[in-house]
C-alpha cells in the first residue's frame, strides 16, 4: 500500500509518502529507491535523505523484523522545508540506543555503524514508541540554506 498526500495547513503545503514493505533485504533497498523518486519528484536534493532511509530501512529488516509483519517508510514535508524520515517496525522489544549513547563499533566488527551514519547525517533523530507493540525511528533533515 502507498499513499502520497498533499494538503494544506496554515496555507503552506504538506507532502507525506507511506508505504509498507516486507522486512527483508529487497524490502529495505525498496525503501531507498522509493525515497529517491518521491523526493526527486517532489524537486527535493536526495542527499543525505536516501542515505539516512537506507540505513533506517535496513535496521528494521535486520533488527526489527517479525514474521508477517512490515515495516513502515514515512518521508514528510513539513511547511518550513523541513524532511522527516520514519521508519516504523513492530519490536518495541529491541530498541536502539538514543542520539549521543552510541558506542564506536571496533573496527573489524562487520555491523554497528548504521546509527552512527544516521546520527553524523541527520539534523537530529530519535526513537518513539507506541503504539504497542510498535517503535518508529526518525530523522529530521533541515532545509538547505
Amino acid at each position: 500500500m502507498t499513499e502520497e498526500i498533499t494538503r494544506t495547513e496554515n496555507s503552506a503545503p504538506v507532502r507525506q509518502f507511506a508505504v509498507l514493505l516486507s522486512p527483508t533485504r529487497r524490502g529495505a533497498r525498496l525503501a531507498r529507491l522509493l525515497a529517491a523518486a518521491h523526493l526527486g519528484h517532489w524537486g527535493l536534493p536526495t542527499e543525505p535523505a536516501v542515505n539516512l532511509v537506507a540505513e533506517l530501512a535496513a535496521n528494521a529488516a535486520l533488527h526489527g523484523r517479525v514474521p508477517g509483519r512490515d515495516f513502515r517508510l514515512s518521508l514528510t514535508i513539513h511547511q518550513e522545508g523541513l524532511l522527516r524520515i520514519e521508519v516504523t517496525d513492530t519490536r518495541a522489544d529491541r530498541l536502539p540506543p538514543g542520539p549521543g549513547a552510541l558506542a564506536v563499533t571496533a573496527g573489524d566488527a562487520e555491523s554497528g555503524r548504521g546509527l552512527l551514519i544516521v546520527e553524523a547525517l541527520a539534523d537530529r533523530w530519535g526513537v518513539d514508541l507506541g503504539p504497542a507493540p510498535r517503535k518508529t525511528v526518525w530523522a529530521e533533515v533541515d532545509p538547505a540554506p
